[in-house]
Order: structure tokens, then C-alpha cells, then sequence
């Protein structure tokens, strides 16, 4: 592969700093076929989605076999403030500089924003300053539909989950089966493929005619017996609503009284987000979907979405969603944002589909950078021990984002509370809390990133408050405590020329011969054992306490088959404990377990460690405020 010819766009740079979409709109993008020409793309292999936009077909990789993969690279972060220490802004400044500045191949993966947020607090996920993806509001808004397809897919199982328990508990067996096998006007009752993969499952022998099933096996054929107190299928909205947290559904009139208890989450927290971040191909999305496991029947077998008929659909409502969604930065380089699984409940990565195209496009000399969701423990490890086990690829370095703010909150500072003036201890100069810091959350986290076997590069993330003294401690602490190097980086004011000596030590990094990867756990282990481990080793607590529910959850999934599985923790992101007031590296802690879930499908056990919310709500002055059109140019104003 050779290294692209690209035309680089070059954002006017001003001071102050202007809002994220005014810098957006003052750079007009390329036309999105142009990006594709320059990177090697087909045009048989993009379908645009109007001229800024566009998929990209899975057939590069079968056309690009044979070109060895580029460097493999995750941007991850210390233990956040609320605010959040800019990972996303790194990611995009760093591929700025890596190919506008030293004319690399460097591909972006990262993630597809909710609309939750993008209308609450938050905002949008394009990243910030002259650092970002462009167009912003294409970015945020809809892009090419992946979201909205997830949710009419997983909405679609929740209703035939409860549409087979009403028909199920108002019908006769005789009746029940005449509707599930009809017969057809030879007299016969065709199965479906998928009904034969029900009859796989109960151990019956399949049959062209299923008038041949004996009355027990019609029985056992069309009621799976569901019992509604163990569904953990939701349905899902991309919209930050407290009040769909709980509900009672079946209160119509016709639904004779069968009603029950549910609850929505936000699209993002769907196990088919998870599935789309973690597939390999449609045929494997196909596969995971068939064994999502929607709850239990009456005898405490599991049953799953096949079970339920509805994997196909599913399949087919998803089917364009597996093809990854192609933009740019503000300087012209290619970015694929693709898939956005919650951060906690789920591994919060973009897609092994993205990163894969990418790295073939890259070639071996190239770079793809992808970004981890939240801090190191949490993102960072569920990317290599959960999306690298599944993709088979190996990562060549960390880039570990730092910020002086957050070092002194970790060392002892007063709490950082989003929404309220930051206090003084944060705006002047303090070394002995930005040393703190270093010593406890920043070296853990270094630690935390080498027990892989990869180097890790400290970016230290520039902020206007930050002295020379605080920037040049972090550097020396990082490189005491095992980053390979430690750089600072102006990338949200400067863009790519502001990370030009993070991309030049990351270049540094993965030159020679590549470091031996090692996941943290084998998956022989019970689970238990590898929910402690993580505990123990990235976390620093002295081991778990299992709660009554959590023991009978884990025997349950063992029992079942599911004890191989790895594991994803859903903890607090701001605390390496389960305690969000507890900064630095606490030692000296149990982490309590209090129930453990599964996402079969999707490859993964997720324990929980206290409470986590799966439907965010709106606060009192939500971003929506902020938001307007112009009717007459369309314009969109108000998105940060």
C-alpha cells in the first residue's frame, strides 16, 4: 500500500477559540467521494448518504486480504472529572497531526454519538475546538440512520415477546400450534428455518411436515413458557426520559389484564448496540442474534431470541447497519464513526468492523487510532480483554490522556461539579495536588495499561490554566511511573500542529519490532475469578463481595453454559472503586457486586457494581435550549 494522496484542509486558527460549530461551519468539508477516491475506496463500495456521508462496503476486506494491517492504537484516559479531560479531542487531533502534519496514512475510529445526550447535557461527541469531525450536525444528528435501526429492531423483539405470552396464555395447545405451523393447501405444515432451529434445541429430529410431531413434542414445539419475571429485554428510545425508568405495560382493554412491569433504556444500552460493536461480518451479527438471551421459561432454561422467531428480522432491520459510516476531521483526514454501546453496561467501543476496514486501507505503515470509553480501568480494559479477543487484532500502543485539572482532583482537590464555576485550586498554579495526582491516579493508570505488554504514551491535554511547572511534572511522573514517553498537547486550540510531538512520539512507540500482547484473564476461569481479577489487578481493591443475588446469578449462567464468557464490569467511571468520591488510587476495598447480567449475544457478563442508570433524564436546562434553525438556509446553530 502506498501512502494516500490527500488533500489536507487547512482550518484558520483563532484566538479565543470559537464555539465547536462555528469552527465546524467556517471549514467546509470535502465532497465525501472525494475522501473515498484519496483512501482507496471504490466507488462500487460507497453508497453515499448526501455529500458529506457515506457507508463503506464490507467487500474491502475481502479485496484487501493479502495487505497487512497498520498500527492498531487505543486513546484511553485517567479517572475522569465530570467534564470529561477530552479523549475524543485527542483522538481527532492526533490523527490531524499524524497525517496532515507527517503525512501518514491515519484512519479515526470512534463512536456514534446518542441523541440523549447530544439534547441533554452533554452535547455532542465530534470532538472540540479545531480538533473534531466535520460536519458537526451530520455527525450528531442522525447520520446515516444506524441508531434508529437498532431501535426498531430491538423494539420489535420486546412486542413478540409479549405478543407470545398473551397468545400463549389465551390459547388452547391445539390452538396455539394450528397458528405457529399452519398447514398450507397440500395438506402439509412447512417449518421455517428458524423453526427448525427450535426443534434443534429441544433435541427433536427435524421433519419436512411437522403433522409428524407427536403431541408432547407440539407442545414443547409452541410454548416456550416464559416467565415474565426474569425478561430483561427492554424497549429502547434514543431520548433521555426519566420517567419510561419504570412503567407498567398491558393496560389496554384488549390485552385481558395481563399486564406487567418493564422498563425503557436509552438505544445506546441495547445489547444489539453491543452486538453491532462486537460483530465480524452480517453472518456473525445473525449468529449473535440468535443467542441473545431474553430471559427464562418457567423451568429456568434460557430463552432466546430465536426461540422467540424473530432473529431473521432482526437481522434484516440491522442488515446496512454493519457497513461502517465514513466522514472527516477538520483537516481532511477519514474518519469512521461506527456503533456506540453504553460505556459501562456495555464495552463503549465503535465497531471491530470499523477498525478492521481501516486498518487494511492504512496499510502497514499506516495508523488507526480508536477511542476507549471513560477512564483506563473501565475503557481501556474492556477493549482489550473483551473487542480484541473478539477481533483477533493485536494494538501496537496506548495513548493515555491526561489533564492537569483532573490530577488535582485526584490529588486532593475540592470536587469538580458540572454546571458550577471551578474552584481557585484548579485556576492557579498548585503542584503538590497536581503531584498527588501523579502518584496515585496517573501512575496506577500507566500500571494499569502496561500490565498488557504494549507501550503507553502520556498526552497530557493543555488547558489555558495550566503552568510550564504543573505540564513538566506530569511529564517527569509519567516516565517515572512506565510511560514509554509523555508529551504536552495543545490539539484543541491548534488542531493537528498542536499534537505534532504526540503524534512524533506515538510514531516513536511502535517502531521496531511489535510487543507481545497479553489479555488479563483466561476465559477458563469461573467467573467469579475473573470478575475478582479485574478487581484486584486494574482496580486495586483486595477482592469482591458477592451479594445473595449475584452467587445465584453466577451459578445460574455457569450452569447454563455461559461461564466462559468474559466480563464487563459496569461500574462508576468517576472512581477506580465503586465509590464515585473516593479519587487517587484507593487501596484497603472490597468491591461489592450486587447482581450480575448477561448479554449472551452480544459475548459478555456483565456484573453490576452499585447502580447503574440505563435511561439518563433530562436536567432542568437541557442543551436543547441551545439549539435552533434558520428556516430559510438551514443553517443549524446552537450544537456543542
Amino acid at each position: 500500500m502506498s501512502t494516500w494522496n490527500i488533500e489536507y484542509l487547512k482550518p484558520t486558527l483563532l484566538d479565543p477559540v470559537p464555539s465547536d460549530i462555528a469552527i465546524s461551519r467556517s471549514q467546509p468539508p470535502k465532497d465525501i467521494e472525494k475522501v473515498a477516491a484519496e483512501i482507496g475506496v471504490h466507488p462500487e463500495e460507497l453508497d453515499l448518504y448526501g455529500r458529506k456521508k457515506a457507508k463503506v462496503s464490507l467487500d474491502i476486506l475481502e479485496r484487501l486480504q493479502n495487505v497487512q494491517d497498520g498500527k492498531y492504537v487505543v486513546v484511553a484516559g485517567i479517572t475522569p472529572t465530570p467534564l470529561g479531560e477530552g479523549k475524543s479531542t485527542t483522538t481527532i487531533g492526533l490523527v490531524q497531526a499524524l497525517g496532515a502534519h507527517l503525512h501518514k496514512n491515519v484512519f479515526a475510529c470512534v463512536r456514534q454519538p446518542s441523541q440523549g445526550p447530544t439534547f441533554g447535557i452533554k452535547g455532542g461527541a465530534a470532538g472540540g475546538g479545531y480538533s473534531q469531525v466535520i460536519p458537526m450536525e451530520e455527525f450528531n444528528l442522525h447520520l446515516t440512520g444506524d441508531i434508529h435501526a437498532i431501535t426498531a429492531a430491538n423494539n420489535l423483539l420486546a412486542a413478540a415477546i409479549d405478543a407470545r405470552m398473551f397468545h400463549e396464555a389465551t390459547q388452547t395447545d391445539e390452538a396455539l400450534f394450528n397458528r405457529l405451523a399452519p398447514k398450507n393447501k397440500k395438506g402439509t405444515r412447512p417449518l421455517t428455518e428458524i423453526q427448525l432451529r427450535r426443534l434443534d434445541r429441544l433435541g427433536f429430529e427435524r421433519v419436512d411436515d411437522a403433522e409428524h410431531l407427536s403431541v408432547e413434542q407440539r407442545n414443547q414445539f409452541a410454548r416456550l413458557n416464559i416467565d415474565p419475571d426474569t425478561i430483561t429485554w427492554n424497549r429502547v428510545l434514543d431520548t433521555n426520559d426519566r420517567f419510561l425508568r419504570g412503567i407498567e405495560i398491558g393496560l389496554g382493554k384488549n390485552e385481558k389484564g395481563l399486564t406487567r412491569k418493564t422498563q425503557f433504556d436509552i438505544t445506546v444500552a441495547s445489547e444489539l448496540m453491543a452486538i453491532l460493536a462486537l460483530t465480524t461480518s452480517l453472518a456473525d451479527m445473525q449468529q449473535r442474534i440468535q443467542r441473545i438471551v431474553i430471559g427464562c421459561d418457567k423451568a429456568g432454561k434460557p430463552v432466546t431470541a430465536d426461540d422467540v422467531g424473530v432473529t431473521d428480522a432482526l437481522t434484516v432491520l440491522m442488515r446496512d447497519t454493519v457497513r461502517p459510516n465514513l466522514m472527516q476531521t477538520l483537516e481532511g483526514t477519514p474518519v469512521f464513526v461506527h456503533a456506540g454501546p453504553f460505556a459501562n453496561i456495555a464495552h463503549g467501543q465503535s465497531s471491530i468492523l470499523a477498525d478492521r476496514v481501516a486498518l487494511k486501507l492504512a496499510g502497514p505503515e499506516g495508523f488507526v487510532i480508536t477511542e476507549a470509553g471513560f477512564g483506563a480501568d473501565i475503557g481501556m480494559e474492556k477493549f482489550f480483554n473483551i473487542k480484541c479477543r473478539y477481533s483477533g487484532l493485536k494494538p501496537s500502543a496506548v495513548v493515555l490522556v491526561a489533564t492537569v485539572r483532573a490530577l488535582k482532583m485526584h490529588g486532593g482537590g475540592p470536587s469538580v461539579v458540572a454546571g458550577t464555576p471551578l474552584k481557585h485550586e484548579y485556576l492557579d498554579e498548585n503542584l503538590p495536588l497536581v503531584e498527588g495526582g501523579c502518584d496515585s491516579n496517573l501512575r496506577k493508570q500507566i500500571e494499569n495499561a502496561n500490565k498488557f505488554g504494549i507501550p503507553v504514551v502520556l498526552c497530557v491535554n493543555k488547558f489555558s490554566t495550566d503552568t510550564d511547572k504543573e505540564l513538566q511534572l506530569v511529564i517527569q511522573k509519567a516516565k517515572q511511573y512506565g510511560a514509554f514517553d509523555a508529551v504536552v498537547s495543545e490539539h484543541w486550540a491548534k488542531g493537528g500542529s498542536g499534537a505534532v510531538d504526540l503524534a512524533t512520539a506515538l510514531v516513536k512507540a511502535t517502531s521496531g519490532p511489535a510487543k507481545p500482547f497479553k489479555f488479563l484473564y483466561d476465559l477458563d476461569l469461573s467467573l467469579e475469578e475473573k470478575i475478582a481479577t479485574i478487581a484486584r489487578e486494574i482496580y486495586g481493591a483486595d477482592g469482591i463481595e458477592l451479594s445473595e443475588e449475584a452467587k445465584t446469578k453466577l451459578e445460574r449462567y455457569t450452569q447454563q453454559g455461559f461461564g466462559k464468557l468474559p466480563i464487563c464490569m459496569a461500574k462508576t467511571h468517576l472512581s477506580l472503586s465503586s465509590d464515585p468520591t473516593k479519587k487517587g488510587a484507593p487501596t484497603g476495598f472490597t468491591l461489592p457486586i450486587r447482581d450480575v447480567r448477561a448479554s449472551v449475544g452480544a459475548g459478555f457478563i456483565y456484573p453490576l457494581v452499585g447502580e447503574m442508570t440505563t435511561m439518563p433524564g433530562l436536567n432542568t436546562r437541557p442543551c436543547f435550549y441551545d439549539i435552533t434553525i434558520d428556516p430559510v438556509t438551514e443553517i443549524i446553530d446552537g450544537l456543542f
